[in-house]
Formats: C-alpha cells, sequence, structure tokens
C-alpha cells in the first residue's frame, strides 16, 4: 500500500510526512508498526513516526529478521525500480511480546473474579438439576431388599422420569417374578408332601405285613406313588423352565401329525384305550417354537390318557382357516364341570374329576406354553356325550 502511494523519485505519502514525536522506548501500540522509504541509491526519504533512523533490512526484498539499536525487528521490504523506491515495514518484536503479556495480564484479574463465579453458579445449576436422581439413589439405598414399591416421579424431570418409569417396570416384573416363586415353592412343597407320605406309608405296610396279597397292594402302591412323584417332578421342571424364558425361541416348520405321533409312542397308554389319529394332521403345519408346542401338546396327550375310560378314545385332529392352525384332542372322559373351566388353567387346581395320579399342573403347563407362541387354549366339554375338547389355536403367518 504504501508503495503504491509513493510518488517516483522523490514523493512521500501524506501518511507518513508528520515529525518524529515518539521516540523507540514509548512506541504506543497503535505505533507497532513502522515505515521507511529509501532510494535505491540509498538516501532516507520517508519515516513513520516511532521508526529509528538505520535501515530496517538488508538489500534482499521480502520478509527478514534484522536487529535495530538491540532490538529484534521483524521487516518486510519490497522494492520498485520504475520509481526508484524501497519500502521497508518493521514490526517490533518485543513490543509485539509486550502486547500479548499485557493482554493476557488485563484479562487474566477479570477471569481470576468470573471463574469462582461461573463454577459457583454451575454447581448450582447441577445441583438443582440432579437432585431428583441423588434423592431416587437416597431412595434405593434406605430400601430393604424386598422393598419393590415404585419410585416416586412425580417431581422428576421428563429425562429422570423415563428412568424411574423403566425402574418401576423393572420392580413390577421382579415382584410378579417372587411371587410366583413363593406361589410354586409353596405349591410344590404341598403336592410333593401327599405322595411322599403316601409312599413311606405303603412301604411301611410292605415292611409290616406277612399277608403276601397285602404286601403286593402296598409294592403297587409303591410304584403308582413313585410315577406320580415322577410326573409331578417333570412337570414342575417344566413350569420352571417356563418361567424363567425371557425371549422367544427360535422358530422352525413343525409338522402337527409327525409331532402328535412321537408324542404318542412315546406316551404309554393302558390297554383297550384307542389312540386315534385323523387325517386332518396330515398335511397339518405351522411355523412355531417346536420345543414349546411340544411341550403343551405332550401334556394335552397325558391329560386326555389320564381322563379316558379304559375303553375310551382318544382323537387328535386339525383344523385349517385363513390365520389359523386349531390343533384338537378330545376324551370321552368325565368332562370338566361348567363352575371349574375358567380355573383348571391355574397352577395346583384340582377339581372335582381329578386324577389319582394328576398334579394340577398340566393345563397351567399348556397354556403357559401356548401364550409363549402368541397361541390360545380352549377348553369345551363334548356336550351330550362324555369328553372334554382342548383346541390349542396357532396363528399361521
Amino acid at each position: 500500500m504504501v508503495s503504491s502511494l509513493a510518488n517516483s523519485g522523490t514523493g512521500v505519502p501524506a501518511a507518513l510526512a508528520f515529525p518524529d514525536t515518539k521516540s523507540l522506548q514509548t512506541a504506543s501500540y497503535e505505533r507497532q508498526l513502522s515505515c521507511q522509504i529509501w532510494s535505491l541509491d540509498g538516501r532516507l526519504m520517508a519515516r513513520s513516526s516511532g521508526a529509528p533512523s538505520n535501515s530496517l533490512s538488508g538489500d534482499d526484498d521480502g520478509f527478514a529478521d534484522r536487529l535495530v539499536d538491540g532490538e529484534t525487528w521483524r521487516v518486510y521490504a519490497i522494492s520498485d525500480p520504475d520509481k526508484n523506491i524501497r519500502v521497508l515495514v518493521g514490526d517490533r518484536l518485543g513490543l509485539r511480546e509486550r502486547l500479548v503479556s499485557d493482554l493476557i495480564r488485563g484479562l487474566l484479574w477479570p477471569a481470576l473474579l468470573i471463574v469462582p463465579l461461573l463454577g459457583l453458579l454451575t454447581w448450582s445449576i447441577l445441583g438443582r438439576g440432579l437432585f431428583p436422581l441423588q434423592a431416587m439413589a437416597v431412595d434405593l439405598k434406605q430400601r430393604r431388599v424386598d422393598d419393590l414399591s415404585p419410585l416416586n416421579v412425580s417431581h422428576a424431570p421428563p429425562e429422570l422420569a423415563t428412568l424411574a418409569n423403566s425402574l418401576n417396570g423393572l420392580f413390577t416384573r421382579l415382584d410378579a417374578a417372587r411371587q410366583r416363586e413363593r406361589d410354586f415353592t409353596a405349591f410344590a412343597a404341598h403336592e410333593l408332601r401327599t405322595p411322599i407320605s403316601g409312599l413311606k406309608l405303603q412301604a411301611q405296610i410292605a415292611i409290616g405285613t406277612s399277608d403276601l396279597t397285602q404286601r403286593n397292594t402296598a409294592l403297587n402302591n409303591i410304584v403308582l406313588s413313585v410315577d406320580r412323584i415322577s410326573r409331578l417332578s417333570r412337570q414342575l421342571l417344566t413350569v420352571a423352565r417356563l418361567d424363567t424364558l425371557s425371549q422367544e425361541e427360535a422358530t422352525e416348520e413343525v409338522n402337527i401329525y409327525e409331532l402328535v405321533s412321537g408324542i404318542v409312542s412315546d406316551t404309554p397308554a393302558r390297554p383297550g384305550l384307542r389312540i386315534m389319529l385323523e387325517e386332518s394332521l396330515q398335511n397339518a403345519s405351522v411355523k412355531t417354537a417346536r420345543d414349546l408346542l411340544e411341550i403343551a401338546l405332550r401334556n394335552l396327550h397325558e391329560n386326555a390318557l389320564n381322563h379316558s375310560a379304559a375303553d375310551g378314545d382318544v382323537v387328535w385332529k386339525a383344523t385349517y382357516s385363513i390365520t389359523s392352525l386349531e390343533v384338537t384332542v378330545e376324551d370321552n372322559g368325565p368332562g370338566i364341570p361348567e363352575s371349574e373351566l375358567s380355573l383348571v388353567k391355574s397352577r395346583f387346581f384340582r377339581g372335582r374329576h381329578k386324577s389319582t395320579s394328576g398334579s394340577g399342573l398340566g393345563l397351567a403347563i399348556v397354556d403357559i406354553a401356548i401364550h409363549r407362541i402368541d397361541g390360545s387354549l380352549t377348553l369345551i366339554n363334548r356336550g351330550n356325550s362324555n369328553g372334554l375338547s382342548a383346541t390349542v389355536r396357532l396363528p399361521v403367518h
């Protein structure tokens, strides 16, 4: 800019034509840059206020560092042969460093006052914002182990309310699981007590009697008690497994005829009892969790065998619709009284027509397993004919 303003040869820019009233020692920050105009033959034509009388740079153009009067300068030089001038603009590095240090000192004192205030304000805001979370933490810390009551979320902000609602949902599920566990333990202990007591009694009879017939009867009763305990133990383990399932099992295409045929062949039936699989099962298939469906159908089959007459029939059949597959098993037993139909799916419920080997868990297991695969269980008495019709309805995707 200075080079373009300078006239050829002897002209001096008006911006530079002022007396040298500033010394190098008292130069202010406004006069930080100093300028010199030299002729190419070595004459000082003009200089800015505060600029030294000695040349700021050597003979080369461009940037250079130079020691002038014991002080380091950063200088830029440009020559214009047409105007016969050489323009030098310099910056005192010491003055620049003093400027930076003065700026730092000028900002440091306000910062020393502002930082504690900002810290106090931040601490107050965070404390106020985290108070509901701290209250929740204190509440949880002071609770008893068995206290699963919901957290109070009335004064919590929306972000913490979401967390508290999730915790309350977890508490509800834990409370339900603990209640099921307590009920399961109490019912299991009660149901196991009866066959074990009978087993002990029959063993004592077999040991104490000399009558061969009475001894054989006692031994047969021991076998029946062992069978009942074995079946009850298996069903208890099944219920425990179903209760602990946390996610859906893998699904696969299941052929109903093959599944029911396997169940029938694995389950011994009383002599004279006829088991029939209708042709409708041949092409019946559904994509579902095979293990859960097998648990449900196996318990329905055992239930039908236990309640059918000695010379009765157990019939399996299937019915397709657009959205569902219905698998039905029918027996010719006594059925279920209408007043008990809504109760038979409860665990350990045994109605008026209970069997000697029953435990009250069969239909409860079926209901749990079927609900795990999004199905439903329907129990209907067979009208004028004796027996029960149990239908499992599964969705067809």
